[in-house]
């Protein structure tokens, strides 16, 4: 007999979305599958969760494929809706199941959702199932994400199905357990605007802001503060991702959640040669979410996230609108405050000087004009280091560099106390798309250990290894140039 914590394997589920109105969510059917297996398990977030590691490896496998349900679990999956690619649509979770939310120790809540787990009321004609290939690529991505210290999921688990998966091919199916804060989104909002009353959106609102932002409860006008948070945690997001070359590639308003946390790693990628207009997913033809774009998409999503609250902000609507556009029209600004903030730091610009923006601006139009690595050139900056690369044999370089050591000089600081801060902020490693796609098909072959050293390497990002050096190298010249997909 097995006891209770074996059972649950440590789960402790209080589900508190299940009190919002039933329009919010359908429960869902289990979707069994013939032979689990656990194939990646984060150990170190699962003592972090304070799950019982072992048992949950050793016997967990029905429960993380979505053929057994844990005690006291929720089994449902979520409605939303989104604009996809501008265009509004009702959508939910048509392939994932949302399991309960686990309570720690220190009473914090955690959604625990299984991504791949079949057919939900929400499939829209389809199987539900994932690919082994896509579930390892977000248990990679977003592991390295939170190493990179970028709010996002985090991935538990990844468990085959034993069964196969039909897309253009036949491929291996897989779940994976995924971990939030929650998984509510601008598209969950945007669900309640069209297709609820205004007391179910007043509900949801309540919800997401006692789970979120407690503090705005006594606020006097807390719809409204809850959109500036919410402003403010987006505008903060994409600025950490602009700081490490990250491209989302599908920021619909169903991927961009109230939480602040990056979600949904299907066609995202990271920039190697800095270039404003760099796009790699397939789908978005008109570089909609290109990574010169993501500020502004991110702004765009916000003011659908506005609309969505109108009824709630005031009840005169033009009143409401005009609240509600004062607060939206500050989005820019946040924005820029947060990333000139952050690029400060990354060239080790400890104070700030009404001349930073400049300086910050002039090196990276540098940097695309001599089509320099934006990870490798930052690095090596940190380092005190001027390597053979054309950005830095440039006359115009050295002109900025002269400026910027004269910037560094009138703050205060050694050169070396600023080196120290910028190496712990600028990463020497991110997860390059050809070193990633390799170490996935070699997985998927049957290969794990490039996998796992990469993942190792990604883990540890400002640090490296001499034995780690070829993590840091660029694709090869006739390497094909990278695309992405959503991995569906």
């Amino acid at each position: 007999m097995k006891n209770h914590t074996t059972e649950n394997f440590g789960f402790h589920f209080e589900n508190s979305y299940l009190q919002l109105p039933n329009e919010f969510y359908s429960k869902v059917q289990l979707n069994s599958v013939e032979e689990p297996a656990i194939l990646l398990l984060n150990r170190t977030l699962a003592k972090q969760l304070e799950l019982n590691v072992d048992a949950l490896f050793k016997e967990g496998a029905q429960v993380l494929a979505g053929s057994q349900i844990p005690k006291n679990a929720a089994q449902i999956a979520q409605a939303y809706a989104g604009h996809q690619f501008g265009h509004f649509n009702m959508l939910g979770d048509g392939r994932a199941l949302l399991i309960g939310e686990h309570v720690t120790k220190n009473n914090t809540r955690f959604d625990i959702q299984l991504k791949g787990s079949g057919r939900t009321p929400y499939s829209r004609g389809g199987d539900g199932r994932a690919a082994l290939g896509p579930m390892l690529r977000e248990f990679l991505i977003s592991e390295a994400m939170f190493a990179l210290h970028v709010p996002t999921t985090r991935s538990l688990a990844v468990t085959t199905t034993g069964e196969p998966i039909y897309r253009e091919q036949v491929y291996e199916g897989a779940v994976l357990t995924r971990v939030a804060a929650s998984h509510l989104r601008v598209g969950t909002f945007q669900y309640a605007a069209s297709f609820c009353d205004r007391e179910a959106l007043k509900e949801l609102a309540d919800y997401a802001i006692m789970r979120h932002y407690p503090q705005l409860m006594q606020a006097e006008n807390r719809y409204l503060a809850f959109l500036e948070e919410v402003l403010d945690r987006q505008a903060s997001l994409v600025a950490n991702w602009q700081f490490i070359g990250f491209i989302h590639g599908v920021m619909n308003t169903d991927n961009m959640t109230i939480s602040g946390e990056t979600i949904d790693y299907g066609p995202c990628a990271f920039m190697d040669r800095y270039d404003r207009s760099t796009v790699f997913s397939s789908i978005d033809r008109e570089s909609r979410y290109s990574y010169g774009n993501q500020p502004q998409m991110a702004g765009w999503n916000i003011a659908r996230f506005a609309e969505s609250l109108l009824p709630l902000i005031h009840d005169d609507v033009d009143e409401a609108i005009q609240l509600a556009q004062k607060t939206i029209e500050q989005f820019p600004s946040i924005y820029e405050t947060y990333y000139y903030n952050g690029m400060r730091e990354k060239l080790g610009m400890l104070t700030a000087d009404p001349g930073d923006e400049g300086l910050v601006d002039e090196l990276l139009a540098l940097m695309e004009e001599n089509e320099a690595d934006y990870t490798n050139t930052l690095r090596a900056l940190s380092e005190n280091k001027r390597t053979d690369e054309a950005v830095f044999q440039s006359p115009k370089f050295g002109e900025w560099e002269q400026k910027w050591l004269t910037r560094i000089t009138q703050q205060g600081s050694t050169l070396e106390e600023a080196l120290q801060v910028m190496q712990s902020v600028n990463p020497v490693v991110i997860p390059r798309n050809h070193q990633v796609e390799h170490a996935i098909q070699t997985f998927v072959e049957g290969d794990t250990a490039p996998f796992m050293e990469l993942l190792q390497v990604l883990t540890n990002p400002f640090h490296l290894q001499p034995e780690h050096k070829k993590y840091t190298q660029l694709p090869n010249d006739d390497t094909p140039p990278f695309v992405s997909y959503c991995g569906t």
